[in-house]
C-alpha cells in the first residue's frame, strides 16, 4: 500500500508593509510559524521604507509579493486582477460586501483595498489553503475581500492602532466573517469580544520574546546616582517619533529634573516628529544631554539596552484614538534587567505593577519627572525593579507560547477540513 502524501499546510499572511523595523513581533512570529512546519507566503500592501532591517527577516524563507500600492500606477495589473476575479464564484458576494463598506467609508483607501484583494485573488500563491491578516484595519480588509472572492477561510491578528482607530461597525463585520481572531492585550481582547458575534472566537495571545535573541545579561552593578557629573545615569527610550509615544511629554519631564542631577538620554527610532522633538529639547536647554540615534536594527537596540540604566516610554492615547498595546520594547528592556518607567495606558499595566516597574498617568510630565528622579537617584531601586521585570519576562513571555497557540488554532482548522 502506498503511503498517503503528507498534508501540506500553506498560509498566506497579509501585512501592511514588509519588512518594518517597528514590527519585529511580526517577523518573530513568521519565523516561529515556519519553524513549526507551516509554509508561508507573505503578501504586503506596501514596499519597505526603512533603510535597514532586522537579522530575523533574513532567516524567514517565505517569498514576498507586493500588491499594487497605488492602483493608478499599476492599471494593467489591477485590471487583470479584476477581470480574473470576476470569473470566480465569490466575486458577486465580495462586490456586495465592498459596496456596503463603501457606503459607510467612501474613500480611495476602500477602493484600493478591494482592487488589491482582486489582484491577490488572481495571483494566488500555489497551494495556499488559508489567509491570515496582521492588523484588523487595512490588511484585514484585503484579506476579507480576497477570502470571499476565493471562498477561502481567513483569520486575523489584531494589535493596537488597528483596533482603536477602526470604527466598531467595521470591527464587528470583520469579526463576523473571520474564523477567529487573536490579539495581544487583555484590554484589546475584551473590546473585540464585546463586538464579536461569538466571543469565544477571539483569543488572547501575548507576543512574548525570542529569548535566544534576548539572552540573560549579567548586568554590572551600577552605582550611578546622578550625583557625579562624570558618571551620568543613562536613560534610554526606543520608539518612533509619533504622537502616541509621548516623547514631547518625556522631553518636558526631563527638563523638570533637578539641574544638578547628572543624566544622559538616548533615543532610538525614526519618525516625522523628530525635528520638533529636537527643537523642544533645544528650547528646554537639555539638547546637549541627548543623543538621537535614529532607526537602528535589533542588534544595536540590544546593545543599548545593555548600556542603559533606565528605560522610559511615555505612551499616551492620540487624538485619533491611536495607542500602543503592550509595546515590545518595554518587554525587551525588561529582559535585559532594565528598570522601566512608563504610563498606565492600554496593556502596559498588564505587565508592570508596583513590584517590577514605575507607572504614571499619561500626559503628566510632573509625575513622570518624579518617577524618573526616583530611579535615577537609587541604584538599589533600579536593581530591584529590573530583576523583578526580567523574571516575569523569562517565566511568562516566551514567544514560543504564542507560536504554539497559533499553530494549534491553524491545525484545528486544517484538520477539520480533512474530515
Amino acid at each position: 500500500m502506498s503511503k498517503a502524501p503528507e498534508f501540506r499546510r500553506k498560509l498566506i499572511v497579509v501585512v501592511k508593509g514588509y519588512p518594518r523595523l517597528s514590527e519585529t513581533f511580526i517577523a518573530q512570529e513568521l519565523l516561529g510559524l515556519e519553524r513549526a512546519g507551516i509554509e508561508l507566503a507573505i503578501v504586503s500592501l506596501r514596499h519597505p521604507t526603512d533603510l535597514t532591517h532586522h537579522a530575523v527577516n533574513d532567516e524567514i524563507k517565505a517569498a514576498v509579493t507586493y500588491l499594487p500600492e497605488y492602483i493608478h500606477r499599476s492599471p494593467l495589473r489591477t485590471l487583470r486582477g479584476l477581470i480574473s476575479s470576476a470569473r470566480m464564484p465569490g466575486f458577486t458576494q465580495a462586490c456586495r460586501q465592498f459596496l456596503a463598506d463603501l457606503r459607510k467609508d467612501f474613500s480611495r483607501n476602500r477602493v484600493r483595498r478591494f482592487c488589491q484583494a482582486a489582484v491577490l485573488a488572481n495571483e494566488w500563491p500555489e497551494g495556499a489553503q488559508w489567509l491570515h491578516a496582521h492588523f484588523i484595519h487595512t490588511p484585514a480588509s484585503v484579506a476579507c475581500y480576497a477570502s470571499i472572492i476565493r471562498s477561502i477561510p481567513w483569520t486575523v491578528s489584531a494589535h493596537a492602532k488597528d483596533i482603536w482607530t477602526s470604527p466598531d461597525w467595521e470591527l464587528r463585520d470583520k469579526l463576523a466573517t473571520a474564523r477567529w481572531a487573536v490579539t495581544c492585550t487583555q484590554v484589546g481582547h475584551h473590546h473585540l469580544q464585546s463586538l464579536a458575534t461569538d466571543a469565544s472566537t477571539v483569543h488572547l495571545s501575548y507576543h512574548g520574546l525570542d529569548l535566544e535573541r534576548f539572552p540573560v545579561f549579567d548586568r554590572p552593578e551600577s552605582h550611578a546616582d546622578g550625583q557625579a557629573h562624570d558618571n551620568p545615569v543613562v536613560i534610554l527610550s526606543v520608539g518612533r517619533a509619533v504622537e502616541k509615544k509621548g516623547f514631547d511629554v518625556l522631553i518636558a519631564a526631563l527638563a523638570l529634573l533637578p539641574s544638578t542631577l547628572s543624566w544622559r538620554f538616548v533615543h532610538i527610532g525614526g519618525g516625522a516628529e523628530l525635528p520638533r522633538l529636537k527643537a523642544l529639547a533645544t528650547q528646554a536647554k537639555i539638547n546637549e544631554r541627548i543623543t538621537w540615534l535614529g532607526a537602528t536594527d535589533q542588534k544595536e537596540v540590544l546593545a543599548n539596552y545593555q548600556l542603559a540604566d533606565v528605560f522610559v516610554l511615555a505612551c499616551r492615547i492620540g487624538a485619533d484614538g491611536d495607542r500602543d498595546g503592550l509595546p515590545n520594547v518595554l518587554v525587551e528592556a525588561a529582559s535585559q534587567g532594565l528598570a522601566c518607567v512608563s504610563t498606565r495606558v492600554s496593556g502596559i499595566p498588564e505587565f508592570f505593577n508596583d513590584n517590577n516597574g514605575l507607572l504614571v498617568e499619561p500626559e503628566d510630565a510632573d509625575m513622570l519627572a518624579t518617577a524618573l528622579n526616583q530611579v535615577l537617584e537609587s541604584p538599589a531601586l533600579r536593581r530591584r525593579l529590573g530583576k523583578a521585570a526580567e523574571a516575569k519576562v523569562r517565566s511568562e513571555f516566551d514567544y514560543r507560547n504564542s507560536i504554539n497557540q497559533l499553530v494549534d488554532l491553524f491545525d484545528s482548522e486544517w484538520q477539520s477540513t480533512r474530515k
